[in-house]
């Protein structure tokens, strides 16, 4: 058995009405002075939720800047902020750009380090700075994972940040934060929290540590997502869902994802498709393409998500495809690249770009060729 390492926030508090414990938190922790990184849309929520932070001796300020994809300058725009307010910690409350904005807004405030020298791994220094992270969408584990994703303004490129600096002080996962989220936004994101599930669990680099929190996650947002989304107040749900994109985000320090990741990058780079439909639409057929170099663990998916298991264990792995795709319609999610009107004659650019990221490339249990990867995207046209 190869050797894991396992970095998750010292404190994962998970359930129902958890919310204001992170006010708890911070004062336990001496802080006086906390920038929160929101978004609009959750502020009238936030300011009648929040318990009066006067009585923990707390002085906040929120940022409700980030409305897409972080950059680089969205991450210097804030940190000029933190610093001038005298931030002693950062807390992220929203969805994956968020708390990825969050987070590496935390680990570079007081230092010196730039952003452009601390993306790929274990390159960021140190960070002094108390780090909070609570999800309202059930999707990119980024509460607990050491990931930070930024779009580079001079190649509009994603770039990965990888660090233990970055898993978060403390995570809150409350169930009940997700309840607003629309049907929308609660299927794309938990089509992207199980791609980080099955990426897990099917990865070249794979443990017996983190699969069994990859198969869980399979089997609660496979179970939960529809219902999810067509009845968004059943926090019975969203409960499952949000208990499985943690399980998902647990995943991505230790083993991290593959070619699904890899190819929808450019997807969301050049054509600004946003993250979760990027992984949605290419998800079957990278799995398809993926069979013979993990057959028994699409087997094992396959039954984790209620299909019912053949004789034959290609045909089972299949059923889990055909699960998959019959979830992606009852969400009503883009199957195809062309319903955003990327054309065969621009598949090529798409492979270029998509084979440099050979972080995630590595990790797939099939090599991806180029060959391969201009396969797959014609197959997703």
């Amino acid at each position: 058995m190869e050797i894991i390492t396992l970095r998750n926030p010292a404190r994962i508090v998970f359930g129902p009405k958890s919310f204001n414990l992170f006010i708890d938190d911070c004062a336990v922790a001496g802080l006086k002075r906390i920038l929160i990184v929101t978004i609009p849309e959750l502020l009238p929520l936030l300011e009648s939720r929040l318990e009066p932070p006067g009585s923990a001796g707390l002085t906040i300020r929120f940022d409700s800047s980030i409305r897409q994809e972080p950059s680089y300058d969205d991450v210097y725009r804030i940190l000029d902020e933190a610093d001038s307010f005298g931030a002693e910690g950062i807390v992220g409350i929203g969805g994956g750009s968020v708390l990825d904005t969050a987070k590496i807004v935390a680990a570079l405030l007081g230092g010196t380090q730039k952003i452009h020298e601390v993306v790929g791994n274990n390159l960021i220094h140190q960070r002094s700075c108390y780090l909070a992270c609570l999800p309202t969408t059930s999707g990119t584990g980024s509460e607990v994972s050491p990931n930070s994703i930024l779009i580079d303004p001079v190649d509009s490129g994603k770039k990965g940040i990888i660090s233990p600096q970055l898993v978060p002080d403390y995570a809150c996962i409350d169930p009940e934060l997700t309840v607003g989220v629309p049907p929308a936004v609660t299927a794309s994101t938990g089509m992207d929290a199980l791609t980080h599930c099955i990426e897990a669990y099917t990865n070249r680099f794979a443990h017996p540590v983190t699969d069994i929190h990859a198969l869980e996650g399979c089997r609660l947002i496979a179970g939960s997502l529809k219902r999810a989304v067509e009845r968004g107040g059943d926090i019975e749900a969203r409960t499952h869902m949000a208990l499985g994109s943690l399980y998902g985000g647990m995943c991505l320090g230790p083993v991290n994802t593959a070619a699904v990741h890899a190819l929808a990058y450019p997807l969301g780079s050049v054509y600004r498709i946003p993250h979760g439909l990027s992984n949605t639409i290419m998800l079957p057929h990278v799995m398809r393409y993926n069979l013979p170099g993990s057959l028994k663990k699409y087997e094992q998916i396959a039954l984790a998500m209620g299909a019912e298991k053949r004789s034959d264990p290609a045909e089972t792995a299949l059923e889990g495809i055909k699960i998959i795709e019959q979830l992606i319609r009852d969400c009503n999610l883009p199957v195809h690249l062309s319903e955003y009107g990327i054309r065969e004659q621009e598949i090529d650019s798409l492979v270029e770009e998509a084979l440099k990221i050979q972080r995630l490339l590595k990790n797939n249990p099939r090599e991806i060729t180029a060959g391969a990867a201009r396969e797959i995207y014609l197959g997703a046209l």
